[in-house]
């Protein structure tokens, strides 16, 4: 994608300049969605459960605990949620030390808000040892701070993480553009107050009135972003 990008801090209107991007993890900049079902998949097998295909869009996107939670009551097996929690990090861990593939697109726009040094924030509800180790392929440089799921009182679809990123960068969360993947993260974002851009990953995301919804990161660059701004006048 080809776009001319304005100066840093140009503004369409006034009081519409973007002042922060605030981006999720998984599926979103990293094709790992995926891996967590089969992690999922693959420890409940060892405990004498399967899962149901069905199920995997009720624990996509959301904290763990819910994720594992409703799994454990699902099937009935016979683990505690702290127990399954360190089952399914470990498990996780092993699989991206394998693969870490990006999401189409997820490098070029990282490198563009670098180099134009728009205030970058990644909100995830993965556990901030799963955020250091995908933050080792994604570039650390790349982001002036972190949220993860486990140092926050309420994580997704809760306001929580997206207002303290916001917080974090000195940004208004209506002068902040937040890309997610699930409908549970552009639920938190829209309860922040932010201006959503949903690339869905696993299931279907409508657009409406605030939040726009893209194939692909390929069609999300700098230039586009601020236009978003610009529409919320």
């Amino acid at each position: 994608m080809t776009s001319t990008v304005p100066a840093l801090g140009t503004r369409t209107a006034e009081g519409s300049a973007l002042q922060a991007v605030l981006l999720d993890m998984d599926g979103t900049l990293v094709d790992t969605e995926g891996f967590w079902w089969d992690v999922e998949v693959d420890v409940f097998a060892a405990l004498g459960h399967t899962l149901d295909e069905t199920w995997r869009h009720i624990v996509v996107g959301g904290p763990m605990t819910r994720s594992a939670g409703f799994l454990i009551e699902a099937t009935g097996a016979d683990i505690t949620l702290a127990e399954l929690t360190t089952l399914l990090n470990d498990g996780f861990e092993e699989r991206i030390g394998r693969s870490l593939p990006l999401m189409p697109g997820a490098a070029r726009l990282l490198a563009e808000l670098y180099e134009y040094e728009i205030p970058t924030a990644l909100v995830s509800a993965s556990h901030r040892r799963i955020i250091d180790r995908v933050l080792a392929s994604l570039g650390p440089q790349h982001f002036a701070l972190t949220v993860a799921g486990d140092e926050v009182s309420r994580t997704k679809p809760y306001p929580d993480p997206y207002l303290l990123a916001a917080a974090g960068l000195g940004a208004e969360p209506a002068r902040c553009a937040v890309i997610e993947d699930t409908a549970t993260g552009v639920e938190a974002a829209e309860a922040a107050g932010c201006r959503v851009v949903a690339v869905p990953s696993v299931a279907p995301i409508a657009p409406t009135d605030g939040r726009t919804v893209v194939s692909s990161l390929e069609e999300v660059d700098l230039a586009f972003l601020r236009g978003l701004m610009t529409e919320m006048r």
